[in-house]
């Protein structure tokens, strides 16, 4: 009786485009849940186990996006912005679009409605990535990098708009990253906000009106 042949068929392309699809979701699944968990219940609170009952997958599944520290990294950077570690905003969706206006008052109308949006969903991790810092050296490294990533951001996208003329020209270009990265960070969304009690609407009038009258060349009507 001949030998039975060993089938040496490569799997389908189909069939891997499924699978990283698969894993994608899966993985996006995690990161939405751990930020919501993160977000209600602090960082040292929120354990591996109850990530994975949440996300409906093993604790073996969520051992295998990295340590909690990472975890929480990278759900901080999905709740943002939807992907996981883009240093460009450029890169993103939204920077594409806040390049793409040809004239200044609908980019930063735009560019208000991001900054508060982002902000808004960012917030609630916030003070768990403030209270896990005190104990996880990693998310200390990471908050301590936060403002840098933030001012870096700001620069990529106020570099493009200089170009173009639109920002005060009386004041170092260093000087207006700087202003920009404070007033469109996530500790001014939650002072005016959460300590001042102010509604997330006056925080966007507001935003527009000191990006329009500190940053850019001239004041713009809100």
């Amino acid at each position: 009786m001949p030998p039975k042949s060993i089938s040496t068929k490569a799997p389908r392309p189909y069939q891997s485009v499924l699978r990283q699809q698969q894993a994608e979701a899966t993985r996006n699944r995690i990161l939405q849940v751990a930020g919501e968990l993160f977000a209600a219940d602090g960082y040292a609170r929120t354990t591996v186990a109850g990530i994975a009952s949440a996300a409906g997958v093993s604790a073996e599944t969520v051992q295998g996006q990295g340590t909690k520290a990472v975890l929480f990294i990278n759900a901080m950077d999905y709740v943002a912005v939807g992907v996981v570690g883009e240093d460009d905003v450029l890169n993103l969706d939204l920077g594409r679009t806040l390049v793409s206006f040809t004239e200044l008052a609908p980019a930063l109308d735009y560019g208000v409605t991001v900054i508060a949006d982002l902000n808004g969903r960012v917030a609630p991790m916030y003070a768990a990535l403030v209270g896990g810092a005190n104990s996880e050296p990693k998310l200390r490294d990471y908050l301590r990098e936060l403002f840098v990533n933030i001012t870096a951001q700001q620069r990529r996208l106020l570099d493009v708009y200089r170009e173009r003329g639109w920002l005060r020209d009386d004041i170092p270009f260093d000087e207006i990253v700087e202003t920009a990265a404070v007033l469109s960070s996530v500790e001014t969304y939650l002072h005016i906000t959460a300590r001042d009690g102010r509604s997330v609407d006056h925080y966007r009038q507001w935003l527009r009106r000191m990006l329009a009258l500190t940053v850019y060349a001239k004041p713009h009507e809100s």
